[in-house]
């Protein structure tokens, strides 16, 4: 199996997918369409060579994905946060309704009083009037900023939470095992022992909350998506539903990863005072972070018995962050890949098939153009703005 490239991540009631510096984001919306948006990445700042190197480019990749992520979710979110609003207003147009046909029997019941005659030619003159209707809600996403500091400060919120509770916490519960023995080893495996208990904890109960049911459907179209597409067949609902919702390049499976090299290296450097502890816990988070995401990329590119023997733990708590998704869910997933990714052409290179490109080439032609288009008329706005 030749990985594809392309990565993603579960959004509400959308999938997002990602192939290099491009990203597309799909969602079904309220209305049932699906709606597809692409954006292109670019990381704040020039980064250096060494950003690129093994061991060290995880830290960075990681810090990405979890930015998109955050974004993307976000992003998602907003189409239902409009629906609320939408929601609201029908509910006063139907009271405005009801106030209506009340008015409507009071000023009738008067007319009976007073005058028959009167009563059937005020009763239809009351009968033609309409409550207001509520003012149309349009469904669609509010805008999506660029680098953004709420963005960022949801990114760095979410990292010193997953610290405090995945790192430092398990070092505080784990000290008390010295309380009871002088081997720093088994200080080392207590606290390793209990970092993985929290941490597959916290999935199984999430995993119980309804809206992380659907999420995690989405997921499982996700990984099916790709893994249509990586064993060769072509992208349809029929071959993804057939497909397996577990993949070896998963964010669950890096994430337990970490804590399993965790385990092992904290139990291979020792420290006894505990604060000492808790800051060498902190500061080797970023090796293994780069040690996780070098396994993860090898699991993705390999066949080999001893990697798919050592990704088995990971493919197994994608039990838990994966359900098997419905055809509309696939639907979005499809969406969302064919936006960013060719999959007829990966077909072609790496399955030998014969995939007419001529159409893909051309829109990919006139999609060059048009942007080089836009540059130019931005380059010469800029040197507008520096002449005046």
């Amino acid at each position: 199996m030749k990985s594809s490239g392309i990565g993603g991540q579960a959004v509400m009631e959308g999938i997002m997918m990602r192939n290099g510096e491009k990203y597309a984001v799909g969602v079904r919306k309220p209305d049932q369409e699906i709606f597809v948006k692409v954006e292109e990445y670019k990381a704040p700042g020039k980064r250096p060579a060494i950003t690129r190197v093994p061991f060290i480019r995880g830290v960075f990749n990681f810090v990405d994905s979890l930015y998109i992520g955050m974004k993307t979710l976000t992003y998602s979110a907003s189409f239902y946060e409009e629906e609320e609003p939408k929601k609201d207003k029908d509910a006063k147009a139907e009271e405005t309704k009801a106030e209506t046909a009340e008015a409507t029997d009071a000023k009738s019941e008067t007319a009976i009083a007073e005058n028959v005659t009167d009563t059937v030619e005020a009763t239809d003159a009351i009968t033609t009037i309409e409550p207001p209707k509520a003012p149309a809600v349009k469904e669609e996403p509010k805008k999506e900023g660029g680098m953004d500091a709420t963005t960022w400060f949801a990114v760095l919120l979410s990292i010193v939470i997953s610290v405090a509770l995945f790192m430092v916490l398990p070092v505080f519960l784990g000290n008390l095992v010295a309380k009871a023995t002088n081997s720093s080893f088994w200080v080392a495996f207590a606290e390793g022992m209990i970092r993985l208990a929290i941490f597959i904890a916290y999935v199984a109960l999430i995993s119980l909350m309804p809206d992380i049911r659907r999420v995690y459907m989405y997921h499982g179209g996700e990984h099916k998506c790709i893994n249509c597409v990586e064993h060769g067949l072509p992208l349809t609902v029929e071959n993804v539903r057939k497909s397996s919702r577990f993949h070896k390049r998963c964010g669950t499976s890096f994430l337990l990863i970490v804590m399993m090299i965790s385990i092992v290296l904290f139990m291979v450097i020792r420290v006894r005072t505990l604060w000492l502890r808790v800051l060498s816990r902190i500061l080797l988070l970023p090796v293994i972070a780069g040690i996780s995401y070098e396994f993860l990329r090898l699991a993705g590119n390999s066949d080999n018995k001893i990697v798919s023997l050592l990704s088995k733990p990971g493919l197994a708590l994608q039990r838990l962050t994966t359900r098997e998704p419905d055809d509309t869910m696939i639907e979005v997933g499809i969406a969302s890949v064919e936006a960013v990714f060719s999959w007829k052409r990966y077909l072609n290179e790496n399955f030998g098939m014969n995939y007419d490109l001529t159409e893909e080439n051309e829109a990919a032609t006139e999609t060059k153009t048009d942007e080089a288009v836009a540059d130019a008329a931005v380059e010469v706005a800029e040197a507008s703005e520096e002449e005046a």
